[in-house]
């Protein structure tokens, strides 16, 4: 584990950032289902992803990492063993979710924060559609016993995404055609149309009409070729640094994609951000900002930046909209706050997001990142408006989402000084 201190400085330069994580899971998941061999293109290899694989080829694909990845998929069966998630949520979710397919009992377990983390409503679910459920209480490690049949099914919205994410991509592997009912309150539904989209690359058939998803059960998926697109939940770092710290370009973006957290070039330009989109590049500039609202429901991945960036913007800001952010890696609204009233910042939490107060400037000090990968980076960018540096344990849970953070933002412009490290690699 690594010690580090974050002393900001003058971002200049041009990166590359990372590819996007939630379609690099769902590529794999896809095409280890497939019937035949899909080859993945820039997939992220992070972490999480690397847990994924782990999952996938533990119900028999044979995956073999590489650019590109070779997936040869379809042959599959029910693990042998406990599934290990460790960190990936995601993992958890959507894997819980394919463990339907199998007549077979598989127990599912993660690191400690994924035992915290909310399961009953994809249990609840599964269950409705066959399957013999069991969990800690409505937490991991949790215990899936198929076949599920398809039908009708109804899940509550409110609390992850990523539940419906997981239903809908069991369904093409079942019997009946299904029918999925988002009731309540729909968070992060970018994500559901991301989902929608690659399981039609796929072979899938699926459509998705406000809150009812219908997929045509028995067609299983078939082989396909996928690239994976740069993730704008990861872009945002860089171009948060461009906006504090001075000017930084992002290149291989698509704006067409559906990710919804490429809704982070709106949200800077409406703080008073100087954003500038040209094809594949965009670049952010050192900006002077003023304090807005913004309803982070759909997006909650770009919280912890997005309120790293308002807490020295002129007045205040509201973030609301996003309840689920209690349950990702850390209780993000808690970290998040503490984070920036740590650093000298003003914010409260809400129930749904926080309230922060904008100051001229950080003082700077030390940050509990949680291991929350998203955390780490925000106080590290924070680091570029604090008058002293940001000290953290950790550096290394970037590697969830982000693996060549410090090094790029190194190469940028960020200084850096390793106080302590355990490991055998410095970042």
């Amino acid at each position: 584990m690594t010690r580090m201190i974050f002393k900001g400085g003058r971002m200049e330069g041009e990166v590359s950032p990372p590819a996007s994580k939630s379609h690099s899971h769902r590529a794999f998941f896809l095409s280890s289902m497939a019937e035949g061999t899909s080859r993945i293109s820039n997939p992220l290899m992070s972490d999480d992803i690397l847990s994924t694989i782990a999952a996938c080829r533990a119900m028999g694909a044979e995956i073999q990492v590489g650019e590109p990845s070779v997936v040869n998929g379809g042959a599959l069966h029910a693990p042998d063993g406990v599934i290990d998630t460790e960190n990936s949520g995601t993992t958890m979710r959507i894997m819980t979710g394919l463990c339907g397919m199998f007549d077979e009992e598989i127990e599912l377990t993660g690191d400690a924060s994924i035992r915290k983390r909310p399961m009953g409503p994809l249990l609840e679910a599964l269950s409705s559609e066959g399957a013999s459920c069991g969990s800690d209480s409505g937490r991991p490690p949790v215990k899936v016993k198929g076949p599920c049949h398809g039908g009708q099914v109804h899940i509550s919205g409110g609390v992850s995404s990523q539940f419906i994410t997981s239903l809908m991509m069991l369904s093409p592997m079942l019997k009946e055609d299904s029918t999925i009912t988002i009731e309540g309150e729909m968070l992060s539904t970018p994500y559901l149309d991301v989902t929608a989209h690659m399981m039609g690359l796929f072979g899938a058939n699926v459509r998705r009409d406000g809150n009812v998803v219908e997929v045509k059960g028995g067609t299983g998926y078939r082989p396909y070729d996928y690239r994976v697109p740069a993730d704008f939940s990861s872009t945002a770092f860089p171009l948060a640094a461009g906006v504090l710290g001075g000017k930084v370009t992002v290149t291989g973006m698509d704006m067409e994609d559906p990710q919804g957290d490429k809704a982070i070039v709106d949200i800077l330009r409406r703080a008073g951000a100087d954003i500038e989109a040209d094809g594949d590049r965009i670049t952010a500039r050192k900006s002077e900002l003023h304090g807005i609202e913004v309803d982070m429901g759909l997006v909650p991945d770009l919280f912890p930046i997005v309120a790293t960036v308002l807490s020295t913007a002129k007045g205040d800001s509201r973030l609301y909209g996003a309840p689920q952010l209690r349950f990702k890696e850390s209780d993000r609204i808690a970290s998040v706050t503490a984070m920036i009233n740590g650093l000298g910042g003003s914010a409260e939490p809400t129930d749904d997001g926080c309230i922060i107060h904008g100051v001229d400037s950080l003082d700077g000090g030390t940050v509990d990142n949680r291991g929350d990968h998203r955390i780490m980076m925000s106080a590290a960018v924070a680091s570029l408006v604090c008058r002293k540096g940001v000290t953290m344990d950790d550096v290394e849970c970037c590697a969830i989402s982000y693996p060549g953070f410090v090094e790029q933002f190194r190469n940028m412009g960020m200084a850096t000084e390793v106080l302590r490290c355990t490991g055998s690699e410095t970042p």
